[in-house]
Formats: structure tokens, C-alpha cells, sequence
């Protein structure tokens, strides 16, 4: 599981993150809501141990990532529309990279299972950089779960799919989550897919998280109809703060 405690990150004057905290347990998503540049990045960066942060811990099964850092990042992944893998590689080759790189067992046993449950067969020889913003993000998927992860970390992972992909990434999540021991962050601005996937949220700005629940009780707490008018009320409210 993810335990985050008084968790802050500042550059220079700017304050990203303000002293949050919160866990995920096992087989958990847990969705981090807010708008562009309120922290939600800089914290997935700081849960991956790619930025330090200035003040508080991140606890990953109980030990701190920034002492286990290597021993842990075996057992986490991530996805990102902002990170690109190598385009001159074919799908497979990605997917053997990224394998290696986490020490995976039985390489060709994990990618067999990922092409087969992520519909990758026919694109599995093709190069990356030729694939559809549909495919890259299947792959992306695939690259995500080539360790096995018991910690995943998705930063709008639906994001400018058409409707049939961003489905078939939902309900793939939906089945892996029954079948692994897992705990899931997932930062979105698709409020449908935040409610249909999370099992709370935490409502995120200017580096503070201003509120948090199950959608249902959040969106009758404001009194709005759904979620998304729940996330414009909290993300225009300048006095709304825990």
C-alpha cells in the first residue's frame, strides 16, 4: 500500500505542495482530482522517486522510498501521455526493454499475456512511432504492467482516446484490479471515468487537497448533480479548504 505524510514540495518561492497526506490500500483506486498545475504531477513524481521532496516521507509497504528507492521501483510503474517510449523500436522491443530493465522473469511469458489482454498481436512487430494515439496507449498500458506492479501510478491515462479505446482501458483496469494485489493513484480530468473507477476521491489545489470522499458523498456534501459541477464549485471556491 501508499502511505503519503505531510507531504510538501517547494521550488524556489512556489509552494507545488502543501503538507498533504493520504494512504491507498490494497486494491484500491484512489483518484487525485484538481486543475492544470495544482500538484497533482509533482506528487505522482515524488511517489516515484524522481523528485525529493522538502518536507514529509512516502512509504511504500512500510519502508520509505527514499531508502529502498531501487528495491522498491521494481514492484511500481507508471503511465504518462507526457513520456513517449522509443519510437524507432517495434512493440515488442519496447516491451523486452522495460522488462529487462525491472529484472522480469519469463519475458516472453509477460509479454505473450499483455499482447493478448491488451489486443496488442497484430502491432506487436510494428515501430511505436508508426502506431495510432489509440495503440501507443495500449502499449503504454502493457509497458506499465510488464513488472507486475503492486503500486501503479496513472496520470490521465484516457486522455484524448476516442470513446471505444478510453472504454476498453477502463474495463481492463476494472478486470485487472479483481485479479492482482494492487494499490492504483489515478489523476484524471474525466470525471466519468474518475467515478466509475475510483473507490474515493481527493479534490487537489494550489498544493492543497481542499476535500475528499466517495464521489457520491462529495457531490451531495456541495449539493451539485455530479461530479464534475463538484470539481468546478471546489476548483473555483478560493475559501474551500479542509
Amino acid at each position: 500500500m501508499i502511505e503519503v505524510i505531510n507531504l510538501s514540495k517547494s521550488f524556489q518561492n512556489n509552494k507545488a505542495v502543501n503538507n498533504i497526506s493520504f494512504d491507498i490500500g490494497e486494491n484500491e483506486i484512489i483518484g487525485l482530482l484538481g486543475p492544470n498545475g495544482c500538484g497533482k504531477t509533482t506528487t505522482i513524481a515524488m511517489i516515484l522517486g524522481l523528485l525529493k521532496p522538502t518536507k514529509g516521507k512516502i512509504l511504500i509497504n512500510k519502508k520509505n522510498i527514499e531508502n529502498h528507492r531501487i528495491e522498491l521501483l521494481h514492484k511500481m510503474n507508471f503511465i504518462s501521455p507526457y513520456i513517449e517510449l522509443p519510437k524507432k523500436l517495434t512493440v515488442k522491443q519496447n516491451l523486452i526493454v522495460y522488462a529487462k530493465l525491472y529484472n522480469v522473469k519469463k519475458i516472453d511469458e509477460r509479454i505473450e499475456y499483455l499482447s493478448s489482454t491488451l489486443r496488442l498481436d497484430k502491432i506487436i512487430n510494428s515501430l511505436t512511432g508508426e502506431l495510432s494515439s489509440g495503440q501507443k496507449n495500449r502499449v503504454s498500458v502493457a509497458k506499465s504492467l510488464i513488472n507486475n506492479p503492486s503500486v501503479l501510478l496513472l496520470d490521465e491515462p484516457t486522455a484524448s482516446l476516442d470513446p471505444e479505446t478510453g472504454n476498453f482501458i477502463r474495463s481492463f483496469l476494472e478486470d485487472y484490479i479483481k485479479q492482482k494485489k494492487i494499490s492504483i493513484l489515478l489523476a484524471s480530468h474525466n470525471m466519468e471515468e474518475v467515478k466509475r473507477l475510483c473507490t474515493s476521491v481527493m479534490m487537489m489545489k494550489n498544493g492543497n487537497i481542499i476535500d475528499r470522499g466517495s464521489c457520491k458523498a462529495l457531490i451531495e456534501k456541495h449539493g451539485r448533480k455530479n461530479l464534475e459541477d463538484t470539481f468546478l464549485k471546489l476548483a473555483r471556491n478560493k475559501d474551500e479548504l479542509e
